[in-house]
């Protein structure tokens, strides 16, 4: 899991990669001091540290989060190899910056007054955004992150399951010390929705299905869906596991509007038929965005 890239300086790449990053940990920044600090949240992470020692010491939350996240990063690539390039150091720092930045002129102060929930879901909204631009940069958070990946080098559990146990223990240090059930609860909103908002900025958001149909009248859909849908397809051969009868499977990628015009249409002929619709992330291919459009957005 390297993140380490070799954009020439001061090149379009580079300046992409700069753009990104700032952009992301700015709105990162935005989350943290607006929405989720001031009702004292802890959604896991360096910064669920340090909204804790912010609010119980007074420390100033991006300078909490450097002095940890610069003996972590050390600590990582003398554990775990040269993984981390300057992208990262960028994220991490310009992101301290950032958070304090903001501190200084909003204070503690919520930008929606009494509404934990709300804060909840629109702070989950900004940090996910933000972190997408970060990861869209080829670039880690840092953090938990690097926790992670040396507590994974020694042990045999996975890496996602580790950075859930120990963005959970921090949460958990969030209940501990402001002794208030309401929190940890704000918090996995808060978690919840960043990995959301994390995909759909990595994935994108396609509202086109996948089909798998299984059908005696294949042939029928077959020009239902190339002339009058103006899609393609794949027919695949496939063997009934309990008839042993065989089976033309078609496959086929359809938009949502388009997906009801044809099981109304497989209805009228075949009440019977099998059809499994899926959910799809991206599409990448003749008739969708193209595999070499969708590489130079991640590069």
């Amino acid at each position: 899991m390297s993140f380490l890239t070799k954009e020439k300086l001061f090149s379009g790449k580079w300046f992409r990669a700069v753009l990104l990053i700032l952009s992301g940990t700015f709105i990162m920044a935005v989350g943290y001091v607006y929405f989720i600090s001031p009702y004292k949240i802890v959604p896991g992470g360096i910064y669920g540290i340090a909204i804790v020692l912010h609010h119980e010491f007074g420390f100033p939350m991006g300078m909490v989060s450097l002095c940890i996240d610069i003996p972590l990063t050390i600590l990582g690539i003398r554990i775990l190899g040269p993984r981390f390039g300057w992208k990262t150091i960028l994220g991490f720092v310009s992101m301290a910056i950032f958070v304090d930045l903001l501190s200084y002129f909003q204070g503690d102060n919520p930008l929606v007054e009494g509404d934990a929930l709300l804060s909840s879901i629109f702070g989950g909204l900004a940090i996910g955004v933000g972190l997408g631009l970060v990861f869209k940069s080829k670039a880690t958070s840092g953090g938990t992150d690097l926790i992670a990946m040396i507590l994974n080098k020694y042990t045999k559990i996975s890496l996602g399951q580790l950075m859930i146990y120990v963005d959970s223990v921090i949460v958990l240090i969030g209940l501990v010390a402001f002794k208030d059930w309401k929190i940890p609860l704000y918090s996995w909103v808060v978690i919840f929705i960043v990995g959301k908002v994390v995909d759909m900025i990595l994935e994108g958001a396609s509202y086109d299905k996948a089909l798998f149909i299984i059908s005696d009248k294949y042939e029928e859909i077959k020009v239902k869906i190339i002339d009058d849908l103006n899609r393609s397809g794949t027919i695949l051969n496939g063997k009934g596991m309990y008839s042993n009868e065989e089976k033309k499977i078609i496959f086929s990628i359809v938009s949502r509007r388009e997906l009801q015009v044809l099981k109304d249409y497989i209805y009228e002929i075949d009440p019977r038929a099998f059809i499994s619709v899926m959910d799809t992330n991206e599409i990448l291919g003749e008739g969708f965005k193209s595999l070499k459009e969708s590489v130079s957005d991640n590069t």
